[in-house]
């Protein structure tokens, strides 16, 4: 285990899971600690995973000003953490609303990034919205699977603000819903309401974003779940478009594929982090509009 203090004080955990070359990771949520995050599918037997509890999440401190909680403020964090690590450059890996987050440090720090990883991750920091549309019709698709009438009412809840009716909408996001994926939902569905609560609070401007991240030369990895109703490979792929060197790829699964896929998952990274050639994902990008982006809320 790794502590830390950020740049307001705040002593951050950072927990070290396997050898070889270090792999810093950015857990979502947000406001869910790294344990979720477990081995991510056995990539631990190749990687040292570097899994950073967030701040107010896991062993990290809370922050005495809650506003610390905003993404665009955690970059520092991430930053701090590099320092401590005494890397030129990471390779960084970000899941989910961590995606979005890892979008943000690369955007500011170009030149800190080795090789970026993005795990199905909120894409609205980029102006990427997934559309009524294709929440349904992804949502929709899983009508055939026993659990889908039972649960349905609770993805409907939960989509309309009901916070209690999370639990009962994830099998929606995991592909198989199996006893693997139910244990895995279970078992880390716990998150600080109040680091959730002001994450996605005072981003900076899209087309800034965008901008800087056209500047990013390092090789990115896109990592879509090919269930997943967000981001859907679409998304992905417009989002590595954003990159000069940046590619899209789906993986069996959901939200979580090392989760239900392991093995699929562990593979993809490692072959991208030696730099072994990916073909791009090429899919037309529907008109953004609409709800703000979901991949970044399970």
């Amino acid at each position: 285990m790794i502590s830390f203090t950020s740049y307001d004080g705040t002593v951050l955990v950072c927990h070290e899971r396997g050898e070889g070359p270090a792999l810093v990771c950015l857990p979502g949520g947000p406001g869910r600690s790294s344990r979720y995050l477990g081995d991510l599918g056995g990539l631990a037997a190749r990687r040292r995973l570097l899994l950073l509890d967030n701040r107010g999440t896991g062993e990290s401190a809370v922050p005495r000003d809650p506003d610390t909680y905003a993404m665009d403020r955690m970059v520092a964090d991430v930053e701090a953490l590099r320092v401590r690590l005494g890397l030129e450059r990471m390779d960084l890996l970000g899941h989910s609303a961590a995606g979005g987050l890892a979008l943000l440090y690369a955007a500011r720090h170009p030149e800190r990034i080795g090789h970026l990883v993005l795990v199905t991750p909120a894409v609205h920091p980029a102006g990427i919205e997934i559309t009524d549309e294709q929440w349904s019709a992804r949502i929709e698709s899983r009508a055939g699977e026993s659990w889908y009438e039972s649960r349905l009412p609770d993805l409907k809840a939960w989509d309309a603000g009901d916070e209690s009716r999370r639990p009962g909408a994830q099998p929606f996001f995991y592909s198989p819903w199996n006893e693997a994926a139910e244990a895995h939902a279970t078992r880390f569905a716990e998150r600080s309401a109040e680091a959730a609560k002001r994450f996605h609070t005072g981003m900076p401007a899209a087309e800034e974003t965008r901008a800087r991240l056209a500047k990013v030369t390092a090789p990115v990895l896109v990592i879509a779940g090919e269930r997943d109703p967000g981001p859907l490979p679409e998304h992905a792929a417009e989002l590595a478009g954003l990159f000069p060197h940046g590619t899209a790829v789906v993986l069996p699964g959901a939200h979580y594929p090392w989760v239900t896929a392991p093995e699929p998952f562990a593979e993809a990274v490692e072959r991208f982090l030696d730099g072994w050639p990916f073909c791009p994902v090429r899919s037309s990008t529907q008109p953004a509009g609409g709800r703000p982006s979901r991949g970044s809320r399970p």
